[in-house]
C-alpha cells in the first residue's frame, strides 16, 4: 500500500518540531525513505510541502536541510500569531456550535481542576487543545490552517513553560469561553488579546542564532 505524501510530511514535520533533525541538518530522501519505510516519491513530495511551510530549505550542493530560523523571525511569528487567535476567537463567537461550547467548557473544568493540583505537564497539553479547539469554533478554514501552521512552528522553535499563575491563566479561558457562549465578539477578541500576550512570557526560545536577542514578551503565545 502506497503511503501518502501527507502523512510522511507529518512524520518529517513531528520529528522536526521535537528534535529528531535540528536546525541545518541534511535531509537526504534515501535516509528519509528508509527512516519511514516509503519509497522516495512521497518524500520528495514531503519535502517540498515543508519547504513551502518554512521547515526545510533547500542549499547548493547540500539538498534539503532542515531551516535555522532567526530569532527576528521566531519573535514575527509569535506577533503574528497575536494577531489571529483574538481574530479565531471574535469569529467563535458568531459562529461557534453547541458541540465546540462543551468541548471548550469540559476542557476550562480539567484545566481549572489541573491548575489547582499543580499539574502542569496536563495543563500544556489541555491548553494546546483548548486554543486548537477555539480556533475550530471560528468555522474559518483559512485561518483554522494558518494557526495549525503556526503552532507547529511555535512548537519548533519555542518551549513553553507552565504559567506562574496557571489558575489566573485557566480563569481567563474560562471568561473567553463565556464570552463566545454568549456571542459576543469583540469581548472575545479582547480577552483573548490579552491572554496570549501575557502568555508569552512562558515561551523561551529553543532555536539560537548569532543574532541578537529580540523581545518577544510584547505579543504572541
Amino acid at each position: 500500500m502506497r503511503i501518502p505524501a501527507h502523512a510522511v510530511c507529518t512524520a518529517i514535520r513531528d520529528d522536526i518540531v521535537s528534535g529528531v533533525f535540528g536546525p541545518g541538518g541534511r535531509l537526504t530522501e534515501e535516509l528519509l525513505a528508509r527512516r519511514y519505510g516509503v519509497s522516495r516519491v512521497p518524500v520528495r513530495e514531503a519535502l517540498r510541502t515543508l519547504e513551502s511551510e518554512g521547515f526545510v530549505t533547500t542549499r547548493r550542493h547540500a539538498g534539503a536541510c532542515v531551516a535555522e530560523p532567526t530569532e527576528q523571525e521566531a519573535a514575527d511569528l509569535l506577533e503574528v500569531r497575536m494577531l489571529l487567535e483574538p481574530l479565531a476567537a471574535a469569529r467563535a463567537a458568531r459562529r461557534r456550535s453547541e458541540a465546540h461550547l462543551k468541548v471548550l467548557r469540559g476542557l476550562v473544568r480539567l484545566g481549572q481542576e489541573r491548575a489547582r493540583r499543580g499539574q502542569g505537564e496536563d495543563l500544556r497539553a489541555l491548553g494546546g487543545w483548548f486554543h486548537e479547539t477555539l480556533t475550530q469554533a471560528s468555522d474559518s478554514p483559512g485561518l483554522v490552517a494558518l494557526l495549525t501552521q503556526l503552532r507547529h512552528k511555535v512548537a519548533w522553535m519555542y518551549a513553553v513553560d507552565t504559567p506562574a499563575r496557571p489558575v489566573e491563566s485557566w480563569a481567563e479561558h474560562g471568561a473567553i469561553v463565556d464570552a463566545v457562549a454568549r456571542g459576543d465578539a469583540e469581548r472575545a477578541r479582547v480577552l483573548t488579546a490579552g491572554h496570549v500576550s501575557r502568555a508569552a512570557g512562558v515561551h523561551r526560545l529553543r532555536v539560537r542564532t548569532s543574532q541578537p536577542a529580540v523581545n518577544t514578551a510584547s505579543g504572541g503565545l
